[in-house]
């Protein structure tokens, strides 16, 4: 190990820790630099107590927002370590686009204690077969690997499939993206054995409109878990909700 010192001296001044949003060098490997800390807004109570969105004030327990009270989802809550912005984005294009897939531990760090307790089972969204070729990964899958290195919790990297490609549903609004995914992912065929009972952890990297993780939802519980909980790195905030 002696040995290995000095190397691993030059390595840390050739390759020294970098921000995850903005690249400029830090102190420790997965810190954030003051400029961009500063600029990120962690997603924390209060909030609607059946979907997670943040409230701007404190409503008293059990409030719910209004679309919860108008048509509850199936899932069991949507937790997100991040609001969606300039340092979230960077953080996830770096990821996705850059192969930084090291950024997945980064953001693992901030999503883990967010984690509902007595979850079984960790399941990221799986991306299609097409677009995994070309990327080379799946982020949320590395995400997934991640929670559960730190966790401990279990974690099923095929038990969803993407059976066929989608378009890109930046744009769309909200029926439209439901529309899009529709009969778009599958359950693997022993996925019933292995989800009797479980309560599911359902990683993504982002959380927008919920169309993709709904659908993903309703395959998981039809096909016997107990609880669906989506566990995103950030989530897309409409600036209306919680006023």
């Amino acid at each position: 190990m002696r040995l290995l010192a000095p190397l691993a001296f030059v390595a840390g001044l050739a390759l020294p820790p970098r921000c995850p949003g903005c690249g400029a060098v830090t102190a420790e490997d997965h810190r954030f630099c003051a400029a961009c800390w500063g600029q990120l807004r962690f997603l924390t109570p209060p909030w609607c107590a059946t979907c997670n969105q943040p409230f701007a004030f404190d409503r008293g327990p059990g409030a719910r927002c209004g679309d919860c009270m108008a048509s509850p989802p199936r899932h069991s809550g949507i937790r997100a370590a991040v609001a969606y912005g300039d340092i979230a984005r960077a953080l996830v294009l770096r990821l996705k686009y850059g192969g930084r897939t090291g950024l997945a531990d980064t953001a693992a760090r901030y999503m883990t204690r967010l984690i509902p307790e007595g979850s079984d089972l960790i399941v990221p969204v799986p991306l299609h077969r097409w677009r995994l070729w070309s990327r080379g990964f799946n982020q949320a899958a590395l995400l997934a690997r991640s929670l559960a290195r730190d966790t401990g919790i279990d974690c099923e990297i095929d038990l969803l499939k993407r059976a066929r490609a989608t378009p890109s549903l930046r744009g769309l609004g909200r029926r439209a993206r439901a529309k899009a995914v529709q009969g778009v992912f599958a359950i693997s065929p022993d996925a019933r054995a292995r989800l009797r009972g479980k309560a599911i952890v359902l990683v993504d990297d982002v959380y927008t409109s919920g169309a993709t993780s709904a659908a993903c939802t309703r395959l998981l519980l039809q096909a016997g878990a107990s609880r669906v909980t989506i566990l995103a790195w950030a989530r897309v905030i409409d600036a209306d909700v919680g006023d």
